[in-house]
């Protein structure tokens, strides 16, 4: 018998002579009654002789959590970490059970994270066999696995050329990203890009990972890059050395002014929106776009990374990347990376609206470039990140956090978005939602000012209601189904939660007393789903080893 109380607090003690759930005092116990943890443990005591793994307890648990502090975090760090190697509570169930907690929260989500799983799994099964080609679509799915998928959709021809376009570029970014190549090496290297791409036994050894592998076996995408069309080589030449060219310029200067900020996004993203407007005509399927509205799609994807990476990119090690223009962060603090530390974190609010600000500057642009397109693979394929730019900008407004950590759309939305782009309409109710969230988060923050202090903040009502306007103005709205505005709950999240935990339940008593019959039921499953693994499978089928082995 053990007996284990929260350090925090007295609130409860939890008894346990059972060996294969030696963690259950582990539960965070901030803001949960006792009478809700008596009915954790007994309910866990009840079914504890069918509960084979601690995985499963764990999920019975944290969904009873659930149900007892509903407006809480769905897992937190435990009060104290326990030493015991079963421990059910670590960093591993921390991320399923928090992914799970996301499904929970927001259903409407599950069918498209279903698709969306099976269509990667489709791309992957869809790589040439040609080596050189084979390479290409493994890398393209390795170091963006969300391009990987919208890309697939697009033509053959224009597909591979997208994809070597794609991966010459990313080759070209890793040379630039890498801060431990010195600049008297580097220069040359991007200055001469355009000319490697024809050498097929040119590589380079830099970046990490799988940008590393890119690099390294370089030749294959110069293989693949020599046998497209002519056009579509005299394209990708063309935007590659311009986009060397500006890299090797500001790898000699610093982000000083607006205009210089617009400038390296020009040379880093937007020429990927000219080039693929030239790689889109030269497949003869839409009219050759304005450089203007093309250097806008870019510059609108270039800028919310910046926004969105600032924590990642001010604590790169060997050296700090600066991409934020001193024109704006000078005027809130004396050094950029001060905007990081906490004391700091109101003028840091300020100074990232005042990006934000920046960053709408584009999205009429976008908007118009888009209902322009004919081709509806090749409207999805620009349509979706588009999306997912006004979304992360909604999301990142006003928010501390992007100094603290990540700020990203949770996975099930981004599934949404792939899911629902479809027509322009998609694209205006898309735009419409997500400025309307940014708009509420403006809202807060001028009810939050005490001082005044905010530069933008006319500005940047101007430019959203702009947003809005033309939205509204393409009268679609009415057709769209809302990202975010939900007037009526569509499930009672506590009824879930419940239904959830009878069938792990259940699924607990068939594993462990009709192996044979689940085993068919999971077959079933897998059959219904044309051979993909379900996408919550290692969320919920905790089955004994055993029982895998004969699945």
């Amino acid at each position: 018998m053990r007996s284990q109380s929260c350090p925090l607090c007295s609130n409860f003690a939890l008894s346990s002579n059972c060996s294969s759930i030696p963690s259950l005092a582990w539960i965070k116990c901030t803001q949960v009654g006792t009478s809700s943890v008596r009915l954790m443990f007994l309910i866990s005591a009840s079914v504890h002789k069918v509960l084979t793994r601690p995985c499963m307890s764990s999920l019975i648990f944290l969904a009873l959590d659930l149900v007892s502090v509903p407006t809480g975090p769905w897992l937190t760090e435990p009060c104290q970490k326990p030493t015991t190697r079963h421990s059910f509570i670590n960093s591993h169930y921390q991320k399923k059970m928090g992914s799970l907690r996301a499904i929970l929260s927001n259903p409407d989500d599950l069918y498209p994270l279903l698709k969306l799983k099976m269509a990667a799994r489709h791309a992957e099964k869809q790589i040439p066999p040609v080596p050189h080609w084979g390479f290409c679509y493994t890398m393209l799915h390795r170091v963006s696995r969300s391009f990987a998928l919208v890309i697939q959709q697009l033509d053959t021809d224009l597909r591979d050329a997208v994809c070597i376009f794609y991966l010459v570029l990313r080759a070209l970014d890793t040379v630039e990203d890498d801060t431990s190549i010195a600049t008297e090496v580097k220069v040359p290297i991007l200055m001469d890009f355009y000319r490697y791409i024809y050498d097929r036994e040119w590589h380079f050894s830099c970046g990490t990972k799988d940008y590393k592998v890119l690099m390294d076996e370089f030749h294959h995408v110069s293989t693949a890059f020599l046998e497209l069309g002519r056009s579509y080589q005299e394209a990708i030449e063309d935007i590659t050395m311009r986009m060397g060219a500006g890299m090797a310029k500001f790898i000699c200067k610093e982000v000083e002014t607006v205009g210089d900020y617009d400038e390296y996004c020009h040379y880093v993203a937007g020429l990927v929106g000219l080039g693929l407007s030239k790689l889109f005509h030269a497949s003869g399927k839409e009219d050759l776009a304005s450089d203007a509205i093309s250097n806008s799609m870019g510059l609108f994807l270039q800028k919310t990374n910046i926004i969105r990476d600032y924590l990642e990119d001010i604590n790169e090690i060997p050296k700090s990347r600066m991409f934020w223009p001193r024109q704006i962060w000078s005027k809130y603090v004396n050094k950029l990376e001060d905007l990081k530390y906490e004391e700091n974190s109101v003028k840091a609010v300020q100074c990232l609206n005042d990006m934000v600000t920046n960053a709408l500057m584009h999205a009429e642009d976008c908007l118009k470039y888009m209902s322009a397109l004919r081709d509806p693979a090749i409207f999805r394929f620009c349509a979706i990140p588009q999306i997912m730019a006004i979304g992360t900008l909604a999301l990142c407004y006003n928010n501390v956090q992007v100094f603290r950590g990540v700020v990203k759309m949770r996975r099930g939305l981004t599934a949404r978005v792939i899911h629902r782009t479809k027509t322009m309409s998609d694209v205006y109710g898309a735009f419409y939602d997500f400025s309307r969230m940014l708009k509420s988060r403006y809202d807060a923050s001028i009810v939050d000012q005490v001082d005044g202090t905010d530069h933008k903040a006319r500005e940047t009502k101007d430019r959203l209601e702009a947003i809005l306007r033309t939205c509204r103005d393409s009268g679609t709205l009415n057709e769209r189904k809302s990202y975010i505005i939900r007037t009526k709950p569509k499930y009672n999240s506590t009824l879930i939660v419940i239904i959830f935990i009878i069938l792990a339940i259940l699924i607990a008593y068939l594993s462990s007393t009709r192996p044979y019959n689940m085993c068919k039921f999971l077959k079933k499953i897998k059959k219904l789903l044309n051979g993909n693994d379900f996408i919550l499978s290692d969320t919920l089928f905790f089955l004994p080893a055993g029982l895998v082995s004969t699945f």
